[in-house]
C-alpha cells in the first residue's frame, strides 16, 4: 500500500495554540498518523517584512491572504509586540500532539531567524541554535526528539552533520523538484542520503514531494486559476498514480481557515488506496536491503515559493 507522510509543521504561537489541537481532532477523526514538527523559542513572525525586498514575495502575498491565516497579531511578533516564547507558552498543546499518539519533533528554534539567516551562518551558530531547541524539547518531552523538519527547508553542512551527531534516524529537511503543475520530475525523487563536503551522512532524509497549498492557491496551472475550491482536487490528480509521498501543511493554514480542504484531501487519499502516516511510519517501512540513493546538497527554487530551498538534486 502507499503511503503518504503527514508532516505537520507548527511555525508560530497562533498555530500551535490553535491549529495543532484542531489538527489532531482531525486526524484521529479519519484514524491518520502524522508528525508534528515544533518551533520551539520566539515567534518572529514580524520580521517577515524584512521579506519584500524577495523575488517573487509580493506575488505570493497578492495569492494567499497573509492577515487572514496568520493573524494580525501574530505579524506584529517582534516589531510592535514582544516575541511570545512559543515552548514556554504552547508546551502543554505540544505535549497533548504526543499524548495522543503522535510523533514529534523539532522545527526549529526561532523560525524567522532560522529561515532567513541559516544559509550563511558558520559551525558554532548553527550548533548552538540547534542544541537550544533540542534541550528545549527535551524540557517540554522528557526524551530526546527523534526527527527534525528545517524551516522554510532551509540548513547549512553543518546543520546536516549536527542531526548525525544528535543520532536521529531520519528527518525531511528539503523537498523535490516539481514542474510547475505539480508534478514530480524525477522519478528518484524520493527518500535518500546525503554527501555533504565529501562525506556521506547517516541521516535519512524523506524530502516532500508534493506542493502546499500556498504554493497552489492563486496560481494558474494548465488554464485553470486554483482556488479553495478546486486546490483539493488538483492535489489528487497528482496522487493519482500511487507513489509513497511527503506532504507538508502547516499548523496556521490546514489547522485553521484551510482545515475544510485538508478534509477532503484526507477523505480523497484513503479513497485513492493511501495509508496516511507519520514520517516514522515511512522509515520503518523503507526496505532494508535496498541501498538508498546518494545526492549532492542541493538548492533550488521551486513554482509558487519564492527563494532558494534545500532541494534533492535531478541526479545523484
Amino acid at each position: 500500500m502507499p503511503v503518504i507522510a503527514l508532516k505537520i509543521d507548527a511555525d508560530t504561537e497562533r498555530g500551535t495554540r490553535i491549529g495543532v489541537p484542531n489538527l489532531i481532532g482531525q486526524l484521529q477523526r479519519h484514524g491518520a498518523n502524522a508528525s508534528f514538527l515544533f518551533s520551539l523559542g520566539p515567534d518572529h513572525t514580524g520580521w517577515a517584512l524584512k521579506q519584500v525586498f524577495r523575488p517573487g514575495f509580493f506575488s505570493k502575498v497578492s495569492r494567499t491572504s497573509v492577515v487572514e491565516h496568520y493573524g494580525l497579531k501574530t505579524l506584529m511578533y517582534g516589531v510592535l509586540l514582544p516575541a511570545p516564547d512559543i515552548g514556554r507558552r504552547c508546551a502543554a498543546q505540544m505535549r497533548a500532539a504526543r499524548d495522543a499518539g503522535f510523533e514529534c519533533g523539532i522545527h526549529t528554534w526561532d523560525h524567522r531567524v532560522w529561515q532567513d539567516h541559516v544559509r550563511a551562518r558558520d559551525a558554532q551558530w548553527t550548533r548552538q541554535t540547534m542544541q537550544r531547541a533540542h534541550q528545549r524539547f527535551i524540557d517540554i518531552f522528557g526524551a530526546a526528539p527523534v526527527t527534525h523538519g528545517a524551516a522554510g527547508w532551509q540548513m547549512n553542512p553543518f546543520a546536516f552533520r549536527q542531526l548525525d551527531a544528535f543520532g536521529m534516524a531520519y528527518a525531511s529537511d528539503g523537498r523535490v523538484l516539481l514542474n510547475d503543475d505539480g508534478s514530480i520530475v524525477s522519478p528518484q525523487a524520493g527518500p535518500h542520503l546525503l554527501q555533504v563536503d565529501d562525506i556521506v551522512l547517516n541521516c535519512v532524509q524523506l524530502p516532500t514531494t508534493l506542493p502546499t497549498l500556498d504554493e497552489l492557491l492563486g496560481r494558474t496551472i494548465a488554464g485553470a486559476a486554483i482556488d479553495a475550491g478546486n486546490i483539493a482536487a488538483r492535489l489528487l490528480e497528482l496522487t493519482a498514480s500511487p507513489r509513497d509521498h511527503v506532504f507538508t501543511l502547516h499548523a496556521e493554514l490546514e489547522g485553521q481557515k484551510l482545515a475544510p480542504i485538508f478534509e477532503q484531501l484526507l477523505q480523497g487519499w484513503r479513497a485513492q488506496g493511501y495509508d496516511l502516516v507519520s514520517m516514522g511510519d515511512y522509515y520503518r517501512r523503507l526496505p532494508k536491503d535496498v541501498n538508498l540513493p546518494i545526492f549532492p546538497l542541493h538548492w533550488d527554487e521551486l513554482p509558487g515559493r519564492s527563494g532558494q530551498m534545500i532541494v534533492q538534486a535531478a541526479a545523484p
